[in-house]
């Protein structure tokens, strides 16, 4: 229970760092217009909307939507492809920016470490149209792997178009584009570690390797449980941009996901209502999961949001 005490408190806490929560208001008024007053217009999932009657004119026709998404022929490809590339991504992305923090960090040459740190972040800060555009570039028969290919003798193929090549393309380019980004708060996280227990366990004979499974792992243990529970509440959320521009009709098959899908029944078909269905499903889906996770990280570590 809130007492007055207590809210007296944060009232002066707030007056004397008043400074800090204007600089934080931008962001406050910003975040409540694009996620918390659109959250008015997810009613018409339960609606048959219509522009011309508007949000509040349009008829209810309650589950009606969703019964159809669950009754679609594309639910379960949808559905699949979504799980596949984001399962994939976490697998075998999560540990990468780990595993690079742990070598910059094991790193003696500053010189060498900021130049590492420079290239691997470079590619977080290339927009997507003109990484996708690379990534075609570089696939195509005409282009850099073709090239090689016929430096090796053999006929190159056309990569984008082979259906079961879109979830290893997909996740491996963004592991490399991400990776060097995602690091920073890890090599954040091993830079506040006391430097006296490096000490003591040189002292007591330890190696490289056992410093890193005896001290460093430990340390940024708490910041991985946390971004591994952010993650998992997004499980359900593929890239909308860079899926659908790697996106063609050989493709299709293994490249067809939630967020393109609900772009080509919304926007392009003008199916309002049913795709605001799908959204919400989403949605749901992705915070129960991380409602689930959560909770089994705090029975199991002790670590979670809250």
């Amino acid at each position: 229970m809130i007492t007055s005490g207590k809210i007296n408190k944060n009232i002066l806490l707030i007056k004397k760092n008043y400074t800090l929560y204007l600089f934080l208001l931008p962001a406050i008024i910003l975040y409540f217009c694009f996620y918390y007053i659109p959250i008015y217009g997810v009613q018409i999932a339960f609606k048959n909307y219509s522009p011309a009657a508007g949000i509040t004119g349009s008829p209810w026709v309650g589950f009606t939507h969703f019964l159809r998404f669950f009754r679609t022929n594309q639910f379960k490809v949808v559905i699949s492809n979504t799980l596949i590339l984001s399962l994939y991504g976490l697998i075998a992305g999560f540990p990468m920016p780990i595993i690079l923090a742990l070598i910059m960090n094991s790193i003696k040459s500053n010189k060498f470490k900021r130049v590492l740190q420079t290239v691997t972040y470079l590619p977080h800060f290339i927009s997507t149209v003109v990484f996708v555009s690379m990534i075609l570039l570089f696939l195509s028969p005409s282009g850099l792997f073709g090239q090689i290919s016929r430096l090796m003798g053999s006929t190159p193929g056309n990569i984008m178009g082979e259906a079961y090549m879109f979830p290893h393309i997909y996740v491996w380019s963004g592991i490399w584009q991400q990776i060097g980004w995602s690091s920073i708060i890890y090599l954040a996280a091993l830079s506040s570690i006391d430097p006296t227990l490096y000490e003591a366990a040189t002292i007591d004979g330890a190696s490289k390797w056992q410093k890193i499974i005896q001290i460093e792992i430990p340390s940024i243990m708490p910041t991985c449980i946390i971004l591994l529970i952010l993650n998992a509440g997004n499980i359900l959320n593929v890239s909308f941009e860079k899926t659908f521009l790697l996106q063609n009709s050989l493709n299709l098959s293994r490249s067809e996901v939630i967020t393109t899908y609900i772009y080509k029944i919304g926007i392009q078909s003008t199916q309002y209502s049913f795709s605001a269905a799908v959204g919400l499903f989403n949605n749901i889906i992705n915070f129960i999961v991380l409602a689930l996770v959560n909770y089994i990280s705090g029975k199991l570590s002790e670590t979670n949001l809250w």
